[in-house]
Formats: structure tokens, sequence, C-alpha cells
């Protein structure tokens, strides 16, 4: 529907933009995280949130996090559930308002992942046609727009979140649909000061290895005071 992609061409467009062949190392500029982007769940629903497409980078998806596949399909509908023609909300961009104190705090509560949206690993595709739902509040899903209307929305997840997110960008920017802004219209932000990642209601926090547009970020600070 609508020119969304088919799991084949997902699995194309993930290896496009992180090649399994130059894992760590990019030629269009580091994903970051643990595994470059190499390692990748993807799901598309379309506008009614249904699952179009479900595919892993590689061709043995068992290598892929099994627990990624149902990240992916919650990130592809809480993007496209929160996101308007007039207003692209990427999963990044809705992190801090869902954490405790702030104003959406137990949003995640509304729309709970249904497990029979689940498909064996070597068959993902049996998980099509379905709802998912499901809430995620992290870097890796982004809406899909065609000709400045939303059609639906796109989730990665087997990565570091903020490595998600690049994958996720990158994959929607291949397949020409970006919302109506371009392909940085809803990125994501982090909390570096001044400028463009400014402390905001948008703000992500950093993850390990953290990359953005080519440029390294910075990395998660070390867990203390257990």
């Amino acid at each position: 529907m609508f020119g969304l992609p088919s799991s084949a061409t997902l699995q194309s467009l993930l290896n496009q933009v992180a090649p399994l062949a130059t894992e760590g190392s990019a030629p269009s500029g580091p994903i970051g995280g643990l595994f470059n982007g190499t390692r990748m769940w993807a799901a598309v629903v379309n506008r009614d949130g249904a699952i179009c497409s479900v595919a892993a980078s590689r061709q043995d998806p068992t290598q892929v996090w099994p627990g990624s596949q149902a990240i992916a399909k919650s990130k592809a509908f809480t993007a496209n559930a929160f996101s308007l023609d007039t207003l692209a909300l990427s999963t990044a961009m809705l992190y801090t308002f869902t954490q405790p104190g702030h104003s959406l705090w137990s949003l995640g509560q509304s729309n709970p992942f249904n497990p029979q949206a689940l498909a064996p690993t070597g068959n993902p595709e049996a998980s099509t046609g379905g709802i998912a739902g499901g809430m995620i509040f992290f870097g890796g899903g982004v809406p899909l727009y065609q000709n400045g209307k939303i059609v639906g929305g796109l989730g990665i997840s087997g990565d570091t979140s903020c490595a998600d997110h690049e994958v996720a960008k990158g994959v929607r920017n291949a397949a020409g649909l970006n919302p109506p802004g371009g392909k940085t219209a809803d990125d994501i932000s982090y909390d570096q000061g001044i400028g463009p990642d400014a402390p905001s209601p948008f703000t992500h926090p950093l993850c390990l290895n953290t990359w953005k547009n080519g440029v390294f970020k910075g990395t998660e600070n070390n867990a203390t005071g257990y």
C-alpha cells in the first residue's frame, strides 16, 4: 500500500545503509553502537498500524537479537501512531516526555504489544497483516511519508537505540519516504549544551559509541553508586 517497502526491499535497504562487509566502518559514516547497525530487525506498518513487512538484515536472522523483532514492530507502531502530516515525531523525540515526572509518563500503558504479532525467527513475514501495538520511547522508530502525507511507520531494532535511529533515518531516506521537512525533520537530539542539540523536552540520552549523521557525539556514562 502506498509504495511501502516489501520485506525483501527492507532487507536490501538495511544492508545499503549498514553494509555487512564493512561492519564497524560503513563508508557513508559510522552508525555507532555495538555492531554499527549490521544486526537489525526492521518492521513497517501502514497508517492503520497494521504490519506490512518485516525483515532481518542478516541472512541468518538468529544472529540478530530475537527480542528486537517485537521492539521493531512496536517502534513502527509508535512512530505512526503519534505523527501527522504536519508533525513528524520519531520515537527518539518522545523519550523525555515519557519519563517519570514528565507530562506523558505512563503513555506506554495505552497500547500494549500483542504477543500474537510475533513470528518465528525463520519466517518473520508470518506476522504481517495484524496490528502489533506496543509503545517504545527511545530511538529507532520514524514515520513514513509520501507526497507530504503520512502513510505509516518504520521501526528498527538490534543495536543501541541511538544506532537504531541512525539506521531508521537512513532506510527511510533511501526508500524516498522522508517527511516534508526532509531526512532530519524528526532527528534525534542529544543534551550537548547549545545549538541544535541543546537540552529540550525532545532530548534523548547518549548511548554507547553514539554517532549522529556521521559525527561522533560521545558515549553513555558508566554506572555509578550501586
